[in-house]
């Protein structure tokens, strides 16, 4: 038997979803482990063994595929919990770490310190050497400064890596490749990170800055990839393992280990990837859906439009630009453990601050004190504390109530109901305003899109997010409380090869740019062969990254065809970057001069299309039995009603369930407010719409 498995570790819970040849399909959940994360995993693994009547040891066996997404990587950079890294630049140029793109994020926040630099600057040091735009060598490399920089660094201040960043050096490496040559010459056991094949791109801050945070992140990702290798071997696992990573695709572990940075905002990046396929065989199949996926910690909100995920190289983690062409996820502090306050002025705040995994919110017992979502969303009656995570967990409702009435209800002299409900809406609002951040500010209307939730705390929101948006439709899986880690069990295995040649539409250089796409093909061919496991449909796909003359910020355009050779081809690219600036911001310049700063390949090996949610019940109208009622709160009908309960494994295709009603999933619970109603679908998921 082939088994598929993914484990997406969140802040606050792990997450697991496998399935086998006969599509039957098992999901968990689990506390995260900080301490270990791979204790989080493996207890994952545990439950669904036990579900399948099976050890672990021969569950394992029969698996296949593993994948895994983790926040690891992610937390370490966020909490400064890095290697400690030496940085090398061209003499003249100390201080890019430091003064980064200039200007300040936000000028209308006066009180914000400036974020400090990445690499301190007495790690920085400058080294003579100068490679010019052309790629010719205006001052040979002075291997004497780099011997005595090297020593400084690693000798005098014990740094765990380096990493080199040159001026230029994306248009001719020797000088970066010499510095690494010494490195392993003097100091073998030193890692050395090149910016030239870290992101060889134009925009010298944003190389710089990913070859940094690639040199600080290396040390632990091969540290983690190596235990949790380790630890799923000693368990049994003797099949390929495999690691999401932020560009929604997933790649071998060993490839995954030598790209750390490709893991920071892993998780995140599969939300969409799972939203566009069950929007296909769910949604309205018109491939405009916005996703939401709110765990315990974060809300991360994702765009997909014509089937197309949205993509950016804006995305940050703390202070700090990737740098990178990444899932254009948004992520703010809003899940199910955000913690409500009341600030001395009156006022009511949810989150960014979460309890996490632990303490965790107060219903927990596990020694959390301060009101969370989690709470409120007990106090109102829309969780069952005797079915949390399909009753595997037992919470306190008691606990919800005492750091309600402590932290928000005595402060805002609100009654219990009233304080859980102003919590509840407070975080609606927040989710809201990230959504319309990511498609009001930018032209898209979120009405003419399907909303599709998932994580644990989603869909106890959701239907209230849609009407506030306008939205008449949402699509919540079945197993949409394990989103992300079904976006990683479905992705392909992929990955992006990038190199900079810059050229204009009036005068293009055939000659290099061909000879650049070449070299990136043979690249993007030599990652699809060694790949590991059963055969795979391979494709290659080839991009530039291009601007209208004078323009700041560019645009990513797929080329039809390998090869740029005649005037043809040349104005095929000139049409799709017209229809993609129209398309982007409403607007086109036929006849302006196109500036091509950066181009890409992408290696895809395609994943075997399956059927992950097995049918349940048969298509037509079954008699509806609810598992009984419960008080609920609901502002629309007067506050606390009777509320009739379903269990989500009793409902068959084709029910219609009108609200107010809750059903409970097992990793998930879903509130449907009155005015609203869902359908079971043929797979077992929710369509539900918006009646007014």
């Amino acid at each position: 038997m082939t088994l598929r498995i993914c484990v997406d570790i969140g802040g606050t819970f792990t997450d697991l979803v496998s399935i086998d040849e006969q599509k039957s399909v098992r999901i968990a959940k689990s506390p995260t482990t900080p301490e270990n994360y791979s204790d989080g995993v493996l207890e994952c693994i545990k439950i669904v063994a036990s579900d399948a009547g099976e050890a672990v040891a021969d569950f394992l066996k029969n698996c296949s595929y593993f994948a895994h997404g983790s926040t690891v990587v992610t937390n370490a950079v966020i909490e400064h919990k890095v290697a400690k890294v030496g940085f090398l630049v061209t003499r003249g140029f100390r201080d890019i770490l430091s003064l980064r793109e200039g200007g300040k994020d936000n000028p209308f926040e006066p009180r914000k310190h400036y974020p400090k630099s990445y690499v301190p600057r007495y790690l920085t040091l400058p080294v003579t050497g100068r490679i010019n735009s052309e790629g010719g060598v205006e001052i040979p490399l002075d291997e004497r400064e780099v011997e005595a920089a090297l020593h400084t660094l690693i000798e005098q201040y014990h740094v765990d890596s380096i990493g080199v960043c040159f001026l230029w050096s994306i248009m001719n490496p020797t000088h970066e490749y010499r510095v690494r040559e010494i490195v392993a010459e003097k100091w073998p056991d030193i890692t050395c990170i090149l910016s030239c094949e870290t992101n060889p791109i134009i925009r010298e801050y944003r190389r710089a800055i990913s070859t940094a945070i690639e040199a600080s992140v290396r040390p632990i990702a091969e540290k983690y990839v190596r235990e949790l290798r380790r630890r799923l071997a000693d368990s049994g696992f003797e099949g390929n393992l495999h690691i999401v990573t932020s560009t929604g695709s997933v790649i071998e572990a060993e490839d995954a280990a030598t790209h750390g940075i490709s893991m920071i905002g892993s998780g995140p990046a599969m939300a969409p990837v799972a939203a566009r396929w069950f929007d296909a065989i769910e949604g309205d199949k018109q491939g405009n859906v916005i996703s939401i996926d709110m765990g315990g910690t974060s809300l991360d909100v994702s765009l997909v439009s014509k089937g197309e995920i949205a993509r950016t190289r804006e995305s940050k983690v703390g202070d700090e630009q990737l740098g990178i062409n990444v899932i254009d996820a948004r992520s703010i502090g809003a899940g199910g453990g955000s913690i409500a306050w009341v600030d001395p002025a009156g006022l009511i705040h949810v989150g960014p601050e979460s309890a996490g995994a632990v303490p965790g919110p107060a219903c927990y017992n596990r020694g959390g004190k301060k009101p969370t979502v989690t709470d409120a969303n007990v106090i109102l009656g829309y969780i069952d504390p005797d079915y949390f995570l399909g009753s595997r967990m037992q919470i306190v409702p008691d606990m919800a109530k005492k750091a309600i009435s402590i932290g928000v209800a005595k402060p805002l002299n609100l009654d219990l109901f009233e304080a859980a409900f102003t919590i509840w809406s407070t975080i609606n609002v927040n989710m809201v305003s990230a959504i319309q951040e990511m498609t009001v500010w930018q032209g898209i209307d979120p009405r003419e899109y399907i909303l599709v939730a998932g994580g644990g705390a989603a869909n106890c929101h959701s239907v209230a997010l849609a009407k506030e948006l306008g939205m008449k439709k949402i699509l919540v899986p079945r197993y949409g409380g394990v989103l992300s880690a079904v976006g990683g069990l479905i992705a392909d295995v992929a990955a992006d090869f990038s190199g900079s040649c810059f050229t204009t539409t009036n005068n293009f250089d055939y000659h290099n740019i061909n000879k650049l796409l070449e070299e990136l093909e043979n690249k993007a061919m030599a990652f699809l062969d060694k790949l590991e496991g059963p055969s795979r449909n391979q494709k290659v796909e080839f991009y530039v990254d291009a601007r209208y003359s004078y323009q700041v910020w560019e645009i990513t355009v797929q080329l039809r065809k390998r090869r740029i050779t005649n005037e043809n081809d040349l104005a095929e690219l000139i049409q799709d970057f017209h229809e993609g600036h129209q398309k982007i911001f409403g607007i086109k310049e036929p006849g302006q001069l196109i500036e091509c700063v950066n181009w890409a390949v992408r290696a895809i090996a395609e994943t075997p299309e399956f059927n992950l949610i097995e049918e349940r019940g048969k298509p037509e109208h079954s008699l509806l039995r609810n598992k009984g009622r419960r008080k609920a709160y609901f502002k629309e009908s007067g506050g606390m009603v009777d509320t009739s309960i379903y269990r989500g494994n009793e409902l068959n295709c084709g029910d219609i369930i009108h609200g107010p009603v809750i059903i409970e999933e097992t990793t998930t619970t879903i509130v449907i407010p009155p005015e609203s109603e869902a359908v079971v679908t043929k797979h077992g998921d929710y369509l539900i719409e918006v009646l007014n």
